[in-house]
Protein backbone atom coordinates (compact mmCIF):
# COMPACT_ATOMS: atom_id res chain seq x y z
CA UNK A 1 0.00 0.00 0.00
CA UNK A 2 2.27 2.83 -1.22
CA UNK A 3 1.78 6.41 -0.09
CA UNK A 4 -0.49 8.03 -2.72
CA UNK A 5 -1.04 11.22 -0.75
CA UNK A 6 0.78 14.51 -1.23
CA UNK A 7 1.14 14.71 2.55
CA UNK A 8 4.23 13.10 4.10
CA UNK A 9 3.77 9.91 6.06
CA UNK A 10 4.03 10.30 9.84
CA UNK A 11 7.28 9.45 11.58
CA UNK A 12 7.97 6.22 13.39
CA UNK A 13 6.88 6.23 17.04
CA UNK A 14 8.85 4.06 19.47
CA UNK A 15 9.58 3.73 23.19
CA UNK A 16 12.85 3.42 25.07
CA UNK A 17 13.63 1.09 27.95
CA UNK A 18 12.18 3.63 30.40
CA UNK A 19 8.80 3.54 28.67
CA UNK A 20 9.24 7.06 27.27
CA UNK A 21 7.75 7.58 23.81
CA UNK A 22 9.56 9.37 20.98
CA UNK A 23 9.30 9.88 17.24
CA UNK A 24 12.16 9.26 14.80
CA UNK A 25 11.80 11.58 11.77
CA UNK A 26 14.30 9.65 9.65
CA UNK A 27 11.95 6.67 9.46
CA UNK A 28 8.26 6.54 8.57
CA UNK A 29 5.34 4.85 10.24
CA UNK A 30 4.47 1.39 8.90
CA UNK A 31 1.52 -0.88 9.56
CA UNK A 32 0.39 -4.45 9.13
CA UNK A 33 -2.50 -6.23 7.45
CA UNK A 34 -2.36 -9.64 9.05
CA UNK A 35 1.31 -10.60 8.76
CA UNK A 36 1.95 -8.35 5.75
CA UNK A 37 3.89 -5.15 6.52
CA UNK A 38 2.68 -2.15 4.50
CA UNK A 39 3.34 1.55 4.08
CA UNK A 40 0.73 3.93 5.43
CA UNK A 41 -1.23 6.41 3.33
CA UNK A 42 -1.67 9.69 5.27
CA UNK A 43 -5.13 10.10 3.73
CA UNK A 44 -6.19 6.96 5.60
CA UNK A 45 -5.03 8.24 9.00
CA UNK A 46 -6.82 10.31 11.63
CA UNK A 47 -5.60 12.18 14.72
CA UNK A 48 -5.56 9.98 17.81
CA UNK A 49 -9.16 10.18 19.11
CA UNK A 50 -9.94 11.58 22.53
CA UNK A 51 -10.12 8.82 25.12
CA UNK A 52 -7.54 6.65 23.33
CA UNK A 53 -4.33 5.38 24.93
CA UNK A 54 -0.79 4.52 23.84
CA UNK A 55 0.74 1.19 24.79
CA UNK A 56 4.40 0.17 24.82
CA UNK A 57 4.68 -3.38 23.48
CA UNK A 58 7.26 -5.24 25.59
CA UNK A 59 9.92 -7.42 23.95
CA UNK A 60 9.13 -6.15 20.46
CA UNK A 61 11.22 -4.51 17.74
CA UNK A 62 9.56 -1.66 15.79
CA UNK A 63 9.36 -1.98 12.02
CA UNK A 64 9.43 1.21 9.94
CA UNK A 65 9.64 2.37 6.33
CA UNK A 66 13.05 3.75 5.37
CA UNK A 67 12.57 6.29 2.52
CA UNK A 68 16.28 6.20 1.69
CA UNK A 69 16.49 2.44 1.33
CA UNK A 70 12.92 2.23 0.03
CA UNK A 71 12.39 -0.78 2.23
CA UNK A 72 11.12 -1.82 5.65
CA UNK A 73 13.71 -1.90 8.43
CA UNK A 74 13.89 -3.16 11.99
CA UNK A 75 14.58 -0.20 14.27
CA UNK A 76 16.82 -1.45 17.09
CA UNK A 77 19.26 1.19 18.41
CA UNK A 78 18.09 3.83 20.83
CA UNK A 79 19.45 7.16 19.47
CA UNK A 80 18.52 9.00 22.68
CA UNK A 81 20.21 6.73 25.19
CA UNK A 82 22.99 4.92 23.35
CA UNK A 83 22.57 1.16 22.99
CA UNK A 84 19.42 0.64 25.08
CA UNK A 85 16.60 -1.46 23.70
CA UNK A 86 13.65 0.13 21.92
CA UNK A 87 10.09 -1.15 21.70
CA UNK A 88 7.13 -0.80 19.38
CA UNK A 89 4.24 1.47 20.36
CA UNK A 90 0.56 0.92 19.55
CA UNK A 91 -2.62 2.91 20.02
CA UNK A 92 -5.68 1.58 21.82
CA UNK A 93 -8.42 3.62 20.17
CA UNK A 94 -11.59 4.87 21.84
CA UNK A 95 -14.61 2.55 21.36
CA UNK A 96 -16.31 4.43 18.50
CA UNK A 97 -13.32 3.99 16.17
CA UNK A 98 -12.32 1.05 13.96
CA UNK A 99 -8.72 0.15 13.18
CA UNK A 100 -7.52 -0.42 9.61
CA UNK A 101 -3.88 -1.33 10.26
CA UNK A 102 -2.07 -3.20 13.02
CA UNK A 103 1.23 -1.86 14.39
CA UNK A 104 4.32 -3.10 12.56
CA UNK A 105 6.65 -4.98 14.90
CA UNK A 106 8.55 -8.21 15.39
CA UNK A 107 8.68 -10.07 18.69
CA UNK A 108 12.07 -10.78 20.18
CA UNK A 109 10.70 -14.07 21.51
CA UNK A 110 7.86 -15.34 19.29
CA UNK A 111 7.18 -18.14 21.78
CA UNK A 112 6.77 -15.79 24.71
CA UNK A 113 3.52 -15.01 26.50
CA UNK A 114 0.96 -13.19 24.33
CA UNK A 115 0.40 -9.47 24.71
CA UNK A 116 -2.46 -8.42 27.03
CA UNK A 117 -6.01 -8.47 25.64
CA UNK A 118 -6.26 -5.07 23.98
CA UNK A 119 -6.72 -3.94 20.38
CA UNK A 120 -3.42 -2.70 18.94
CA UNK A 121 -3.50 -0.07 16.18
CA UNK A 122 -0.69 1.45 14.09
CA UNK A 123 0.34 4.93 15.27
CA UNK A 124 2.77 7.62 14.05
CA UNK A 125 3.70 11.28 14.67
CA UNK A 126 3.17 14.28 12.38
CA UNK A 127 2.79 18.03 12.99
CA UNK A 128 2.67 17.76 16.75
CA UNK A 129 0.04 15.01 16.86
CA UNK A 130 -0.24 11.26 17.05
CA UNK A 131 -1.96 9.79 13.99
CA UNK A 132 -3.63 6.37 13.82
CA UNK A 133 -4.84 4.02 11.10
CA UNK A 134 -8.59 4.03 11.63
CA UNK A 135 -11.92 5.77 11.17
CA UNK A 136 -15.01 6.60 13.20
CA UNK A 137 -17.51 3.81 12.59
CA UNK A 138 -20.07 4.59 15.30
CA UNK A 139 -21.58 8.08 15.46
CA UNK A 140 -23.65 7.29 18.54
CA UNK A 141 -22.71 9.71 21.31
CA UNK A 142 -22.94 6.95 23.90
CA UNK A 143 -19.52 5.80 22.63
CA UNK A 144 -17.83 9.11 23.46
CA UNK A 145 -15.56 8.77 26.47
CA UNK A 146 -16.07 12.45 27.32
CA UNK A 147 -19.71 11.64 28.04
CA UNK A 148 -18.75 9.96 31.32
CA UNK A 149 -18.67 12.22 34.38
CA UNK A 150 -16.47 10.04 36.59
CA UNK A 151 -17.46 11.73 39.83
CA UNK A 152 -21.14 11.31 38.99
CA UNK A 153 -20.51 7.66 38.12
CA UNK A 154 -18.84 7.08 41.49
CA UNK A 155 -21.52 8.95 43.42
CA UNK A 156 -24.44 7.22 41.71
CA UNK A 157 -22.84 3.79 41.94
CA UNK A 158 -22.23 4.08 45.68
CA UNK A 159 -25.75 5.39 46.29
CA UNK A 160 -27.46 2.54 44.43
CA UNK A 161 -25.14 -0.08 45.95
CA UNK A 162 -26.19 1.17 49.37
CA UNK A 163 -29.87 0.95 48.50
CA UNK A 164 -29.68 -2.50 46.87
CA UNK A 165 -27.45 -4.41 49.27
CA UNK A 166 -29.42 -7.66 48.90
CA UNK A 167 -29.16 -7.81 45.11
CA UNK A 168 -25.97 -9.68 44.25
CA UNK A 169 -26.15 -8.70 40.59
CA UNK A 170 -26.22 -5.00 41.38
CA UNK A 171 -23.29 -5.45 43.76
CA UNK A 172 -21.36 -7.25 40.99
CA UNK A 173 -22.13 -4.46 38.51
CA UNK A 174 -20.97 -1.90 41.06
CA UNK A 175 -17.56 -3.55 41.00
CA UNK A 176 -17.62 -3.53 37.19
CA UNK A 177 -18.32 0.20 37.30
CA UNK A 178 -15.85 1.28 39.98
CA UNK A 179 -13.03 -1.27 39.59
CA UNK A 180 -13.00 -2.20 35.90
CA UNK A 181 -14.46 0.99 34.47
CA UNK A 182 -16.98 -0.95 32.36
CA UNK A 183 -18.89 1.56 30.18
CA UNK A 184 -22.07 -0.55 30.22
CA UNK A 185 -22.06 -0.74 34.02
CA UNK A 186 -21.41 2.99 34.23
CA UNK A 187 -24.42 3.63 32.00
CA UNK A 188 -26.60 1.58 34.34
CA UNK A 189 -25.66 3.76 37.30
CA UNK A 190 -25.93 6.94 35.23
CA UNK A 191 -29.43 5.88 34.16
CA UNK A 192 -28.94 6.06 30.41
CA UNK A 193 -28.55 4.07 27.19
CA UNK A 194 -27.84 0.34 27.55
CA UNK A 195 -27.42 -1.57 30.81
CA UNK A 196 -25.79 -4.99 31.34
CA UNK A 197 -27.44 -8.14 32.70
CA UNK A 198 -24.62 -10.69 33.16
CA UNK A 199 -26.07 -14.05 34.14
CA UNK A 200 -23.80 -17.00 33.30
CA UNK A 201 -20.58 -18.14 35.01
CA UNK A 202 -20.17 -20.92 32.42
CA UNK A 203 -19.58 -21.09 28.68
CA UNK A 204 -19.68 -23.58 25.82
CA UNK A 205 -16.82 -21.98 23.90
CA UNK A 206 -13.13 -21.59 24.68
CA UNK A 207 -12.51 -18.31 22.90
CA UNK A 208 -8.83 -17.62 22.39
CA UNK A 209 -9.28 -14.01 23.50
CA UNK A 210 -11.81 -14.52 26.30
CA UNK A 211 -11.76 -11.41 28.47
CA UNK A 212 -12.87 -13.13 31.67
CA UNK A 213 -11.15 -16.55 31.65
CA UNK A 214 -7.62 -17.48 30.55
CA UNK A 215 -5.29 -20.34 31.42
CA UNK A 216 -1.73 -19.77 32.60
CA UNK A 217 -0.24 -19.99 29.12
CA UNK A 218 -2.41 -17.18 27.77
CA UNK A 219 -2.57 -13.47 28.50
CA UNK A 220 -4.12 -12.30 31.78
CA UNK A 221 -7.90 -11.93 31.78
CA UNK A 222 -8.93 -8.27 31.85
CA UNK A 223 -12.13 -8.77 33.86
CA UNK A 224 -13.30 -10.96 36.70
CA UNK A 225 -16.02 -13.37 35.59
CA UNK A 226 -19.26 -13.42 37.54
CA UNK A 227 -19.00 -16.33 40.01
CA UNK A 228 -22.69 -16.88 40.78
CA UNK A 229 -25.93 -17.36 38.90
CA UNK A 230 -28.34 -14.54 39.74
CA UNK A 231 -32.01 -15.25 40.29
CA UNK A 232 -34.71 -14.05 37.92
CA UNK A 233 -35.78 -11.63 40.64
CA UNK A 234 -32.29 -10.12 40.83
CA UNK A 235 -32.05 -9.85 37.04
CA UNK A 236 -35.49 -8.33 36.61
CA UNK A 237 -34.88 -5.82 39.42
CA UNK A 238 -31.85 -4.45 37.57
CA UNK A 239 -33.72 -4.39 34.26
CA UNK A 240 -36.83 -2.72 35.67
CA UNK A 241 -34.75 -0.09 37.46
CA UNK A 242 -33.15 0.81 34.15
CA UNK A 243 -36.10 0.55 31.77
CA UNK A 244 -38.34 2.38 34.20
CA UNK A 245 -36.23 5.53 34.11
CA UNK A 246 -34.60 5.52 30.65
CA UNK A 247 -36.49 6.53 27.53
CA UNK A 248 -35.78 3.97 24.79
CA UNK A 249 -33.55 2.11 27.23
CA UNK A 250 -31.91 -1.23 26.49
CA UNK A 251 -30.98 -4.06 28.83
CA UNK A 252 -28.63 -6.77 27.55
CA UNK A 253 -27.78 -10.27 28.59
CA UNK A 254 -24.28 -11.30 27.52
CA UNK A 255 -21.35 -9.26 28.81
CA UNK A 256 -17.57 -9.44 28.91
CA UNK A 257 -17.66 -10.44 32.58
CA UNK A 258 -19.57 -13.68 31.99
CA UNK A 259 -19.68 -16.84 29.93
CA UNK A 260 -22.49 -17.58 27.45
CA UNK A 261 -26.03 -16.59 28.55
CA UNK A 262 -27.62 -19.40 26.50
CA UNK A 263 -26.20 -21.76 29.12
CA UNK A 264 -29.07 -20.56 31.37
CA UNK A 265 -32.15 -20.55 29.10
CA UNK A 266 -34.66 -21.05 31.93
CA UNK A 267 -33.24 -18.10 33.86
CA UNK A 268 -33.32 -15.84 30.81
CA UNK A 269 -36.87 -16.89 29.87
CA UNK A 270 -38.18 -16.33 33.39
CA UNK A 271 -36.35 -13.00 33.67
CA UNK A 272 -37.74 -11.72 30.37
CA UNK A 273 -41.26 -12.72 31.42
CA UNK A 274 -40.88 -10.87 34.73
CA UNK A 275 -39.60 -7.79 32.94
CA UNK A 276 -42.37 -7.76 30.36
CA UNK A 277 -45.03 -8.38 33.01
CA UNK A 278 -44.13 -5.01 34.55
CA UNK A 279 -42.97 -2.83 31.65
CA UNK A 280 -43.50 -2.84 27.88
CA UNK A 281 -41.13 -0.01 27.00
CA UNK A 282 -37.51 -0.40 26.00
CA UNK A 283 -35.57 -3.27 24.44
CA UNK A 284 -34.53 -6.58 25.96
CA UNK A 285 -31.44 -7.72 24.06
CA UNK A 286 -29.23 -10.79 24.07
CA UNK A 287 -25.52 -10.65 23.23
CA UNK A 288 -24.65 -14.23 22.38
CA UNK A 289 -22.50 -16.68 20.49
CA UNK A 290 -25.82 -17.98 19.09
CA UNK A 291 -24.74 -21.55 19.70
CA UNK A 292 -28.09 -23.05 20.72
CA UNK A 293 -30.99 -22.18 18.41
CA UNK A 294 -33.34 -24.44 20.40
CA UNK A 295 -32.71 -22.45 23.58
CA UNK A 296 -32.85 -19.15 21.75
CA UNK A 297 -36.36 -19.97 20.51
CA UNK A 298 -37.62 -20.41 24.09
CA UNK A 299 -36.22 -17.04 25.14
CA UNK A 300 -37.71 -15.40 22.05
CA UNK A 301 -41.11 -16.80 23.01
CA UNK A 302 -40.75 -15.14 26.43
CA UNK A 303 -40.50 -11.69 24.80
CA UNK A 304 -36.89 -11.13 23.70
CA UNK A 305 -36.62 -8.18 21.28
CA UNK A 306 -33.18 -8.41 19.71
CA UNK A 307 -29.93 -10.33 19.51
CA UNK A 308 -26.32 -9.41 18.76
CA UNK A 309 -24.29 -12.32 17.50
CA UNK A 310 -20.63 -11.99 18.44
CA UNK A 311 -18.39 -13.36 15.71
CA UNK A 312 -14.77 -13.07 14.61
CA UNK A 313 -15.26 -14.50 11.12
CA UNK A 314 -18.13 -15.74 8.98
CA UNK A 315 -15.89 -18.46 7.55
CA UNK A 316 -16.13 -21.77 9.41
CA UNK A 317 -12.38 -22.43 9.50
CA UNK A 318 -11.53 -19.16 11.23
CA UNK A 319 -14.63 -19.16 13.42
CA UNK A 320 -13.91 -22.56 14.92
CA UNK A 321 -10.19 -21.86 15.31
CA UNK A 322 -11.00 -18.86 17.52
CA UNK A 323 -14.17 -19.95 19.36
CA UNK A 324 -13.12 -23.59 19.83
CA UNK A 325 -16.77 -24.67 20.36
CA UNK A 326 -17.75 -27.28 22.94
CA UNK A 327 -20.94 -29.12 22.02
CA UNK A 328 -22.11 -26.91 19.18
CA UNK A 329 -21.19 -26.13 15.59
CA UNK A 330 -20.76 -23.18 13.27
CA UNK A 331 -23.92 -24.27 11.43
CA UNK A 332 -25.97 -23.87 14.63
CA UNK A 333 -24.81 -20.24 14.82
CA UNK A 334 -26.14 -19.65 11.32
CA UNK A 335 -29.40 -21.38 12.26
CA UNK A 336 -29.86 -19.02 15.22
CA UNK A 337 -29.28 -16.05 12.91
CA UNK A 338 -31.91 -17.42 10.53
CA UNK A 339 -34.66 -18.13 13.06
CA UNK A 340 -34.16 -14.80 14.81
CA UNK A 341 -34.68 -12.90 11.55
CA UNK A 342 -37.62 -15.10 10.54
CA UNK A 343 -39.24 -14.35 13.92
CA UNK A 344 -38.95 -10.61 13.43
CA UNK A 345 -36.20 -9.88 15.94
CA UNK A 346 -33.71 -7.09 15.37
CA UNK A 347 -30.51 -8.99 14.51
CA UNK A 348 -27.03 -7.50 14.47
CA UNK A 349 -23.51 -8.83 14.28
CA UNK A 350 -20.90 -7.83 16.83
CA UNK A 351 -18.02 -8.25 14.37
CA UNK A 352 -14.52 -8.46 15.83
CA UNK A 353 -12.23 -6.59 13.43
CA UNK A 354 -8.73 -7.84 12.61
CA UNK A 355 -7.05 -6.02 9.68
CA UNK A 356 -5.92 -8.52 7.09
CA UNK A 357 -8.69 -10.99 7.98
CA UNK A 358 -11.94 -9.07 8.39
CA UNK A 359 -11.30 -6.91 5.32
CA UNK A 360 -10.09 -9.72 3.05
CA UNK A 361 -12.00 -10.38 -0.17
CA UNK A 362 -12.99 -13.93 0.83
CA UNK A 363 -14.32 -12.74 4.18
CA UNK A 364 -16.36 -9.90 2.69
CA UNK A 365 -17.82 -12.10 -0.05
CA UNK A 366 -18.92 -14.71 2.51
CA UNK A 367 -20.45 -12.00 4.72
CA UNK A 368 -22.39 -10.56 1.78
CA UNK A 369 -23.64 -14.05 0.91
CA UNK A 370 -24.98 -14.65 4.43
CA UNK A 371 -26.64 -11.25 4.65
CA UNK A 372 -28.35 -11.92 1.33
CA UNK A 373 -29.54 -15.31 2.61
CA UNK A 374 -30.74 -14.42 6.11
CA UNK A 375 -31.06 -10.63 6.24
CA UNK A 376 -29.40 -8.40 8.84
CA UNK A 377 -30.25 -5.14 10.57
CA UNK A 378 -26.84 -3.91 11.70
CA UNK A 379 -23.14 -4.69 11.83
CA UNK A 380 -21.26 -3.31 14.84
CA UNK A 381 -17.53 -3.13 14.19
CA UNK A 382 -15.47 -3.84 17.30
CA UNK A 383 -11.67 -3.90 17.31
CA UNK A 384 -10.51 -7.34 18.37
CA UNK A 385 -8.82 -7.23 21.77
CA UNK A 386 -6.11 -9.78 21.14
CA UNK A 387 -2.41 -10.12 20.30
CA UNK A 388 -2.45 -10.32 16.48
CA UNK A 389 0.56 -12.66 16.34
CA UNK A 390 -1.12 -15.07 18.77
CA UNK A 391 -4.45 -14.85 16.95
CA UNK A 392 -3.28 -15.17 13.37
Amino acid sequence: MPNKSEKPAPSLVYANARGEIFDYPGLKMAGRQGFTTVQTDPDDLIPLPEGSELFVLPDTIPIAWDPGQKDFVHFQPDPSYGQGEVYAVAAFMAPAYTQTLLPAFRKRNPRGRPLPLFAYTAVGWWKGKFWVAGFRSDRDRRQDIKGFDQEKVRRNTLRILGRKRQNRLIQHLGKCSLTYGCPAAKNLFLGRFEAPLPSSPTCNARCLGCLSLQDESGPPATQERIDFTPTAREVSEVALMHLGRVKRGIVSFGQGCEGEPLMNPELLSESVKKIRAKVKRGTVNLNTNASRPDRLEKIMEAGLDSIRISINSVRKRYYEAYYRPRGYSYDQVLRSWQIAKESGLHVSLNLFVMPGLTDSRNELERLAELIERFGLDLIQLRNHNIDPDWYL
